[in-house]
């Protein structure tokens, strides 16, 4: 008999946690507060002398038309809009209040003339170019201390045609850190949607230092082979959506960063309130999601769900290694399907590369409070590689109702880290047996404070230990 009760509770708490989906569907972080704003004024880029034929080269077309329109900028605002055909640039800056507006047969083509791409300094919380010393590459598409930049469009391109990059840096013959896509630094008030990103030189879109940022309804594709091709980083930044996108690239779709070693620690903004939804996609040499394994500035409040990726390396991974300091905290993922993945999830904390000598070896991350849910898994390898740091405490990791098929047999290998599980298929290793129910709840990390708070769960608004009572005092007289 107890045994049936023993199902009905955790029954009963699955079914308690399923509340907390419907919590963050409702969260405004997500909603897009300028998309529908008509801006009062608007050029097209052919008004500026831009020819579309692929070889000529507009950035001056594309700098004079933005100065032009940064007279509108205490008006309204402005749209720029890039009508149908190839569109080659270089880098070029963009301003505050503006809507970048791409044709459905517009592409925007990158450069292959890299002195069209002009070097500035690197980022203070990286200390220099983070593959060279000195400075780096700006972006394709850049811009600093902006407010409210809309880039969209009715899904036209950005083609970064980084194969010439990827090539000079297989030969080693670069001289600075290879150019991003699109980047905006110190920003707030940040959408990007209805668009495609192609080839990029290096890391696709990089918001660093910015605040309330969208990424929406992306795809971003680049060859599986190519080197760093990241999709979607945020670097140093909070309150940022990432939601129904598809990115197949030749590392991480999403990586989670905050600065290196002893740059990162010193600068000391954390990425933070992070929500990520509805993400499919795949690549061969990196993750679905990472999370470093530049996070020296810290990495908290991660929330992400419904996710997809298929034939690939990694599912989820975090990065991190002694020197770097830090944290990552307060992790929530749910879920998450995998087909064909190597490893479905991935604690490397041996990922050793340095800015300098300067660095502090004694400098330990702090990793807590990380929870993966509802996890399903067909054709996978390994479950999970679970190596945390020795000396160091890796706690807090709760993993509930996972099923993977697995192909080896050994699925679990962990060291180093502390937690708890309930309903993991197959057995979990050792370190993670112990029960997460009934008395572990509350040390695993469940939603954002801020999205917590944001909605009423069954029928009162008291915290949600306060809701579980019930649950609990049916164990109680089991």
């Amino acid at each position: 008999m107890k045994s049936f009760f023993s199902l009905v509770y955790l029954l009963l708490v699955l079914a308690f946690f399923s509340h907390i989906t419907w919590a963050v569907k409702g969260n405004s972080l997500c909603k897009q507060t300028g998309m529908g704003e008509i801006r009062p004024h608007s050029v097209t880029i052919t008004e500026f002398g831009a020819v579309g034929d692929g070889v000529t080269l507009n950035t001056k077309a594309f700098q004079n038309a933005i100065f032009y329109l940064n007279s509108f900028a205490d008006k309204g605002g402005a749209k720029l809009f890039v009508p149908a055909g190839r569109w080659l640039t270089g880098s070029f800056d963009l301003i505050s209040h503006l809507t970048l507006w791409l044709d459905k047969d517009a592409i925007i083509l990158g450069s292959m003339n890299s002195d069209d791409w002009p070097v500035v300094d690197p980022l203070p919380s990286y200390g220099r170019g983070r593959e060279l010393p000195g400075g780096r590459h700006r972006s394709l598409i850049y811009g600093r201390n902006l407010t409210d930049v809309i880039i969209t469009g009715d899904n036209g391109t950005f083609d970064g045609q980084g194969s010439v990059w990827w090539n000079w840096f297989r030969s080693k013959t670069l001289n600075y850190t290879r150019p991003h896509l699109v980047e905006l630094m110190n920003s707030t008030g940040v959408v990007i949607s209805n668009l495609t990103f192609l080839n990029s030189p290096f890391w696709t879109i990089h918001p660093v230092y910015c605040s309330h940022v969208i990424v929406q309804d992306v795809t971003i594709l680049a060859p599986l082979d190519s080197p760093n091709t990241d999709g979607i980083d945020p670097d140093s930044s909070d309150d940022v959506c990432i939601e129904d996108c598809y990115i197949s690239t030749g590392d991480d779709l999403i990586s989670i960063k905050s600065g290196w070693d002893e740059y990162g620690i010193s600068f000391a903004r954390p990425s933070r309130n992070i929500i990520i939804r509805r993400l499919t996609g795949h690549n061969q040499n990196g993750s679905g999601i990472a999370i470093g394994s530049e996070m020296s500035g810290g990495v908290s409040e991660v929330y992400a769900e419904n996710i997809y990726f298929f034939n690939s390396s990694t599912g989820i991974i975090l990065k991190t290694a002694r020197g770097r300091g830090g944290y990552v905290r307060n992790i929530y993922i749910s879920n998450v399907t995998l087909v064909g993945v190597d490893t479905a999830i991935f604690f490397n904390s041996n990922f050793s590369q340095h800015p300098d000598e300067f660095y502090d070896p004694n400098s330990l991350p702090v990793i807590e409070r990380i929870t993966f849910k509802d996890v399903i898994g067909d054709n996978i390898k390994v479950a999970g590689l679970l190596k945390g740091i020795e000396g160091d405490s890796f706690r807090h990791i709760c993993l509930l109702n996972i099923t993977l098929d697995v192909t080896t047999k050994s699925p679990w290998n962990c060291s180093n880290i502390q937690g708890y599980s309930s309903l993991v298929s197959p057995e979990i290793c050792e370190p993670l047996k112990e029960s997460i129910y009934p008395k572990h709840y509350s040390d695993c990390y469940l939603l954002p404070n801020h999205l917590r708070s944001s909605a009423c769960f069954l029928e009162s608004c008291t915290p949600l230990y306060e809701r579980a009572r019930p649950l609990f005092m049916l164990w109680k007289y089991m």
